[in-house]
């Protein structure tokens, strides 16, 4: 029997006594190692060494590829919804997930999240404007597994990230030649070519290569490819004969996805229906009319570039056996390239057109009381439309980022009979340089693949061109220079064969340079009558510098007892610091936010079960974070506090069959918590974007027959209701998804797999209109709901 989720949370020990050679087994074994085993090593939330999950005194979660396939992800950060704990939003697509850990508020992208790739940071920051880690990477065949740890040890190692580090172990080489090759389609259309190889070069040098291709238009169809890319990693393993070892590795990505933003669902209370003429499963205002414009500046835009990052990432590992006592490792990673952002943003609900057209005009005519009358045509072919079109006002956004770090982690492992000591240096050096071009307002039909139109007045004023009505709103051009510094030292003792205690501490220094150069509003022609350009935000005069610096402490201990052989407890105290990144220094913003966390829990694992309970308390101050309201960056501040319990296991209590299970209850509020700059206090307010309840099961079934072994697995996902906003005035209603599938082996080398996702095609809403504060009304509003009922049809041949 083989369980389709493989999951371990757990207490935290500092406990790095895992072999190297059982680090390397860990990443290289096959996904058959079963759960009940209780050997699998996790290297997350460790100063590098790796050790057993049940030993672990931290919450982790591993999943193997199997767990992951059956998981169906429709992106990176979507793996995550297998975790406890963690709230995650993939409706926006491939790239620009929301994912909130814990009751740890933000605004969306992932303020507290880090990804890394065999144990270092991709990139430091866990997230800037319009660019969060998961963006940087894609789970493909090359990974073996992905591990995830939520408080605990996490402000102490890597990049001091006190919510969730989540680290992809590749796949690696062993002493025999595989691999395998996947193909798959979609019932949209889409298709997708993955790979990889591995095998030894000599005994002791193994290698892997490996990656995917994909094509295609989404189950939001534009009326064009814009989901297109790929990725190849390659690594190099060699194994020395004083028991050391070497990992070097390259993975290059160049892939896009369009940009799922709100579109227009109608709300009645908890009841949600879609708008009419606009499909909420499948429908997005993107089409081949709107895919190229030219801005006012001049600048040419292709819709279908999407959302995407084209990077380059080299690493390299190594482990020293100095000697019987003394083990040192270093782990080092330069990431280069850039990162891209071009959606069509919506802002607003639709109207009709003359009444959008007679707003126009009194906003945009100095000292006007009534609108003339107005003709309005298509841009594409020229035809008339009725004044009582519905229409939407939704902007060309870009923004460019070229971005570039180098991360070296080293760390001296010291072991004298039960006690065990670990020292390191941490440091990164990371850049990035931004232009963003926001705005950019066009008057579209509102629906599926809408069309431009524009709007001409009796009185001689022009409202539009081809289509747009604005230019740019908020033009930025920043750089930024960050390094980080860290000295942190844990220390583990083994009081008794059952209890062992732990402690650590961190110091991190923080420092940014860089500028920003302000922009300024000028009428671009000069002439008033053309309302489509008269507050363009362009280039100005003025570049205002950055400079930050500041320190601090985070420190954790805890305890772990073992009751019995696959039963233990746990206890921990934590408490972790988040710097301010980019954005928020930017805007002035300098605080530097604290994470108290008490956390404990019982952990059961077993031939047959598996069971993990944690319970936690967050206390957080010095929350800061830059939100666009309209394109305008507002700042949102203060504290909160959360409480929760996680649950996660399997059971099989029969041969063939196993039932997989994660719950999370979480009751967050803010405390003294302002948005609106200040204005607004949200101090009793649920936390924005998480649900109280959350939950899923998974039962799966495997049996054989002949030379055949099918498997039946399905996942039912329940979200609780949540605000989408701090003023907790835009409800996003509960809803359940369905998922399942069937996947047979063929003679033990040929895997045939159907999945379908969201079977029952739930309207199932993610997010409200996040650029606006406070209610959107009832009737017709923005939101944005979870892709629409899909199916992927896949062969995969192991060789």
């Amino acid at each position: 029997m083989k369980p389709s989720i493989y999951l371990a949370s757990s207490a935290f020990a500092l406990a790095l006594s895992a072999a190297p050679a059982m680090a390397q087994d860990a990443a290289s074994t096959d996904a058959d190692t079963t759960a009940s085993s209780g050997d699998e090593i996790v290297v997350v939330g460790t100063a590098g060494a790796g050790m057993r999950r049940q030993d672990a005194a931290f919450a982790v979660t591993s999943l193997d590829a199997d767990a992951i396939a059956e998981a169906a992800p429709a992106s990176t950060a979507d793996v995550l919804k297998l975790v406890p704990g963690v709230a995650v939003e993939s409706s926006g697509g491939q790239n620009g997930a929301n994912i909130f850990v814990r009751g740890y508020p933000s605004g969306g992208d992932a303020a507290f999240v880090t990804f890394q790739s065999s144990g270092v940071p991709i990139f430091p920051p866990p997230t800037l404007s319009f660019l969060e880690n998961s963006q940087l990477i894609r789970i493909d065949n090359t990974v073996a597994r992905v591990e995830a740890v939520r408080g605990g040890t996490g402000s102490l190692f890597s990049n001091g990230q006190p919510g969730l580090t989540v680290n992809l172990v590749q796949r690696e080489g062993g002493q025999y030649f595989e691999g395998m090759l996947e193909g798959s389609i979609t019932d949209y259309g889409q298709y997708r070519a993955d790979g990889y190889v591995s095998g030894p070069i000599d005994e002791n040098t193994t290698f892997m290569a490996g990656g995917f291709y994909r094509q295609g238009t989404g189950v939001r169809d534009p009326q064009f490819d814009a989901e297109k890319g790929g990725q190849f990693t390659v690594n190099l393993r060699h194994d020395f004969s004083n028991d050391s070892s070497m990992l070097l590795y390259a993975r290059y990505l160049n892939d896009r996805g369009q940009w799922l933003l709100p579109i227009p669902v109608t709300q009645n209370g908890d009841e949600i229906s879609e708008f009419a003429g606009f499909d909420a499963h499948t429908g997005t205002l993107a089409s081949n009319d709107v895919r190229y414009t030219t801005l006012n500046n001049g600048d040419d835009v292709d819709l279908a570039r999407g959302r995407g990052a084209k990077v380059f990432n080299v690493g390299a590992n190594f482990d020293v056996g100095v000697t019987d006592n003394l083990r040192l490792r270093d782990r080092m990673s330069y990431m280069g390239g850039t990162t891209f952002t071009v959606g069509l943003v919506p802002s607003g609900p639709p109207t009709t057109l003359q009444a959008y057209a007679d707003n126009l005009y009194l906003a945009g005519v100095s000292g006007a009381t009534t609108a003339p009358g107005a003709t309005f045509t298509y841009v594409d072919d020229g035809s008339t439309v009725a004044g009582t079109q519905q229409v939407m006002q939704a902007g060309i956004w870009t923004v460019d980022k070229r971005i570039d770090s180098f991360v070296n982690d080293f760390a001296a492992e010291f072991e004298m009979g039960p006690n065990k000591l670990t020292a390191g240096v941490y440091y990164a050096d990371y850049y990035a340089r931004d232009n963003w071009n926001l705005g950019n307002g066009m008057v579209l039909s509102a629906e599926n693949n809408a069309r431009r139109i524009d709007i001409n007045y009796a009185d001689g004023t022009v409202g539009t061109r081809d289509g747009f009505m604005q230019g740019s709103t908020y033009f930025l051009n920043a750089a930024y220079d960050g390094q980080d510094i860290a000295l942190y030292a844990t220390d583990e003792l083994q009081i008794t064969d059952q209890l062992r205690i732990d402690g650590g501490v961190r110091w991190q220094r923080h420092t940014v340079d860089g500028y920003v150069r302000q922009p300024v509003s000028v009428d671009l022609d000069g002439n008033a009558n053309t309302l489509y350009d008269n507050n363009e935000s362009t280039f100005g005069p003025t570049q205002t510098p950055i400079s930050y610096r500041d320190d601090a402490w985070s420190f954790t201990g805890g305890a772990n007892f073992e009751i019995m052989p696959g039963i233990g407890i746990f206890a921990r105290y934590s408490q972790g610091k988040s710097f301010p990144q980019f954005d928020n220094l930017r805007e002035g913003v300098t605080d530097i936010a604290t994470v108290k966390t008490v956390e404990g829990g019982l952990k059961v694992s077993g031939p047959m079960i598996r069971f993990y309970a944690t319970g936690f308390h967050n206390d957080f101050d010095g929350l800061s974070s830059v939100q666009l309201v309209g394109t305008t960056p507002t700042v949102a501040s203060g504290g909160a506090e959360a409480t929760g319990v996680e649950v996660d296991g399997s059971v099989g209590p029969f041969y063939g069959f196993s039932l997989g299970f994660a719950g999370t209850y979480l009751d967050a509020t803010y405390q003294d918590f302002f948005t609106g700059n200040g204005t607004i206090d949200n101090t009793g307010n649920r936390v924005q974007r998480q649900p109280k309840w959350q939950w899923r099961v998974t039962p799966s079934y495997e049996l054989e027959v002949g030379g055949f072994r099918p498997t039946v697995y399905a996942t039912v996902q329940y979200y609780g209701d949540r605000f989408s906003d701090p003023e907790n005035q835009q409800l996003l209603p509960s809803f359940y998804q369905l998922d399942a599938g069937v996947s047979v082996d063929v003679m033990e080398r040929l895997n045939l797999r159907v999945t379908g996702t969201n079977l029952t095609n739930e309207i199932g809403l993610t997010e409200g209109n996040p650029r606006i504060i406070g209610s959107q009304g009832s009737g017709t509003i923005l939101a944005r709901p979870i892709l629409g009922r899909s199916f992927t049809f896949s062969a995969a041949y192991k060789f």
